[in-house]
């Protein structure tokens, strides 16, 4: 059974960055659509950014798009997600989530998504 683990997150000042990363065991990666998914207080879990299974196609949801990169090393089993110019906005609780759906990578929807990791805090404040 894939299991995912969260890891990286923390406390950044507006504007800097941080680098999550999504390791993952128990199977094989290669199969695996990948995404990134964050809740905030109150708020819905939305999808951020997906990858395809060998990394080649990649899709940002509009609030990230241009500041947030997704890449993945099937070699080392993880996914990464490199967060750029971070703003109030993105404080959150990050995870990673797996998908078997051919289509996963590109509809970036939680209900796609079958397994999950434990998730990861991101705060964002001066």
């Amino acid at each position: 059974q894939l299991q995912l683990v969260e890891s990286g997150g923390g406390l950044v000042q507006p504007g800097g960055s941080l680098r999550l990363s999504c390791a993952t065991s128990g199977v094989t990666l290669d199969y695996y659509a990948i995404g990134w998914f964050r809740q905030a207080p109150g708020k819905e879990r939305e999808g951020i950014s997906c990858i395809s299974t060998r990394g080649g196609l990649t899709v940002y949801a509009d609030s990230v798009k241009g500041r947030f990169t997704i890449s993945r090393d099937n070699a080392k089993n993880t996914v990464y997600l490199q967060m750029n110019s971070l703003k109030p906005e993105d404080t959150a609780v990050y995870y990673c989530a797996a998908s078997l759906v051919g289509s996963a990578w590109s509809s970036c929807r939680r209900a796609d998504f079958g397994s999950w990791g434990q998730g990861t805090q991101v705060t964002v404040s001066s």
